[in-house]
C-alpha cells in the first residue's frame, strides 16, 4: 500500500467533508426539533385563543346592548330636563312678573309709609 501526498489529502478532505455532513446534520435536527416545539406552540395558542374571542364577543355583545339601554335613558333624562325647563320659563311668566310687580308695590306703598311718617314727626 503506497501512502501518497495526494491520498493523504484526499483523506483529510474526505474526514473534513464528513464532520462537515455531521455538523450540518446535527444542526437541521436541531432546526426541525425548533420547527416542531414552534408548530406544538401555535397549535396550544390557537386552542387557547379561540375561546378568549368568542367570549371577547360576547361582552361586546352584551356591551352593545347595554350601550343601547343607557342613549335611550340619555334620551328621556334629555326630554325631560327640556320639559322642566319650558316649566320653569311658563312659571316665571305666570307667576314671576305678578310677583315682581306685587314686591316693587308693596316696596313704593313702605316707602311713602315710611316718607308720610318722618313728615309728621
Amino acid at each position: 500500500m503506497d501512502v501518497t501526498l495526494g491520498g493523504i489529502a484526499g483523506l483529510i478532505a474526505a474526514l473534513a467533508f464528513a464532520y462537515l455532513v455531521v455538523r450540518v446534520a446535527g444542526l437541521v435536527g436541531k432546526a426541525g426539533r425548533i420547527l416542531d416545539e414552534t408548530r406544538e406552540s401555535v397549535r396550544t395558542t390557537t386552542e387557547n385563543v379561540q375561546p378568549t374571542l368568542k367570549s371577547l364577543t360576547d361582552t361586546v355583545g352584551l356591551t352593545n346592548d347595554q350601550l343601547t339601554r343607557v342613549d335611550a335613558i340619555t334620551s328621556s333624562v334629555s326630554t325631560m330636563t327640556t320639559n322642566a325647563s319650558a316649566l320653569t320659563s311658563v312659571f316665571a311668566a305666570t307667576v314671576g312678573s305678578p310677583l315682581i310687580k306685587v314686591a316693587a308695590y308693596s316696596y313704593g306703598v313702605r316707602m311713602a309709609v315710611r316718607g308720610l311718617r318722618k313728615a309728621s314727626s
